[in-house]
Parts: structure tokens; C-alpha cells; sequence
């Protein structure tokens, strides 16, 4: 099964709605899912997480509080206003910060400053965004995504790397390449394009529990309107 971006939403909103699962539990479960694969690739120094101010980002708190639960060295970069967070992210965020994991907040974006200090790091998790981008990153990220990419150190993008259009698999500008891709429910339309792989790097499912009936009344829904 692989999912559009609209299924996506589709999904999140029937998942609340319908079978009372918040986003908050969703989003826990998506990082918690996440942080157990990058652990299972193997964690030999410290991650840098970098997060945005959407629910991709919220995925990034997660996994920090996760990846720091079972010893990982995180190094969480914020690139938004703490106030500027709402929603669930915003929730995830006060739990990361009040448990006084290390945190930048990023301002502005030296993009040969970030390199070199991404450069120490055994991983970067592309925590920017997910799969609502439809156009180009703006600037700083595109500065943040040239950075992550000139570093040097492998890439574990949430959900799909940012800068990757979620139904295209093509890239909107500047695009994260990234060596794993943990990507929640089911893989996105896009990986099946012929050169996704270059820019997802292998592929891991996260199950963040949603049901399964929802999922097969989604693929259900699609065959009925195709």
C-alpha cells in the first residue's frame, strides 16, 4: 500500500475522529517507532536532531526523549520560536525541554557554522518536514538542508526527507538526501518513483497504531474513486 498525502490527512483526522486516538498518541508513537529503528542501525556517538516548527518536528522531540531514555548522546537544533509551536509539537516540545535535553534554537542559519558542528555527529535526523510541504523550502532551510547534506554523516529522515514532494517523489528544490527513511503506516506515493531511492536511502515502515480496518477502508475508498 503506498499513500498520497491526502490519504495521509485522511487517515490522521479518522484515526482521532472515528477511533479516538489523538494526534498527541499518534506522534508519540511515530517517535518512539522511529528512534527504535535508528537504534537498531546502531547509535555509536551523538544525534543531532533537527526539527521545525510543524508535526515532523514534534516527531523530532519524540525521538530525542526516546533516543535520550536509552543513552543516546541528542543534540536537539530548533529551527522556529519555541512560542512559535502549537498543537502537538508544542506539547512534545515541553516535555524535551523540561526534561533539559540539550537544545539549540536556531535564529539565524550560518550554513558553514552548522556543517561543521552537524560534521561531529554520527547521525542527523531530518526532522523539518513531512509530507504537507508542497512547494520549495524557503530560506533558512534551504541553507539547514545544504548543510545536513555537506556534512558528511548519515541521514535518518522522519517519515520522508524534507524538500521531497510525498506524490511526485520528486524534489521541490532543496532536499534532504538521506541514507534511511523511517516512514509512518505505510510507504508514500512517491518512493515509487524511479529515483525516490536516491533521495530516501532504504525504506523502514513505523506502525504508530492505527487501526488496521482504517487502513483497509482507505485502500478501500481509493479503488472505489479510481
Amino acid at each position: 500500500m503506498l499513500l498520497t498525502r491526502e490519504q495521509v490527512r485522511g487517515i490522521d483526522r479518522r484515526a482521532s475522529d472515528d477511533f479516538g486516538m489523538p494526534g498527541v498518541v499518534l506522534m508519540e508513537n511515530a517517535g518512539r517507532g522511529a528512534a527504535e529503528v535508528l537504534l537498531s542501525l546502531g547509535v555509536p556517538g551523538p544525534v543531532s536532531i533537527c526539527c521545525g516548527k510543524g508535526n515532523n518536528g514534534g516527531d523530532g522531540f519524540v525521538m530525542a526523549r526516546h533516543l535520550a531514555n536509552r543513552g543516546a548522546a541528542v543534540d536537539l537544533r530548533l529551527f522556529a520560536r519555541p512560542e512559535d509551536l502549537t498543537g502537538d509539537a508544542a506539547m512534545h516540545f515541553r516535555s524535551v525541554d523540561r526534561a533539559g535535553l540539550p537544545l539549540t534554537v536556531h535564529g539565524t542559519v550560518k550554513e558553514t557554522e552548522l556543517r561543521d558542528e552537524l560534521s561531529r555527529s554520527a547521525w542527523i535526523v531530518d526532522a523539518l518536514f513531512g509530507t504537507g510541504l508542497t512547494g520549495p523550502v524557503r530560506s533558512p532551510f534551504d541553507q539547514v538542508i545544504a548543510a545536513i547534506n555537506a556534512s558528511g554523516v548519515r541521514v535518518f529522515a522522519v517519515d520522508l526527507p524534507s524538500g521531497l514532494d510525498c506524490d511526485t517523489g520528486q524534489p521541490l528544490g532543496a532536499t534532504v538526501r538521506a541514507s534511511h527513511t523511517a516512514t509512518f503506516v505505510a510507504p508514500k506515493q512517491g518512493f515509487a518513483a524511479a529515483n525516490a531511492r536516491e533521495w530516501t536511502g532504504l525504506v523502514h515502515t513505523v506502525d504508530i497504531g492505527v487501526p488496521a480496518v482504517l487502513l483497509a477502508a482507505t485502500v478501500a475508498d481509493t479503488r472505489a474513486t479510481s
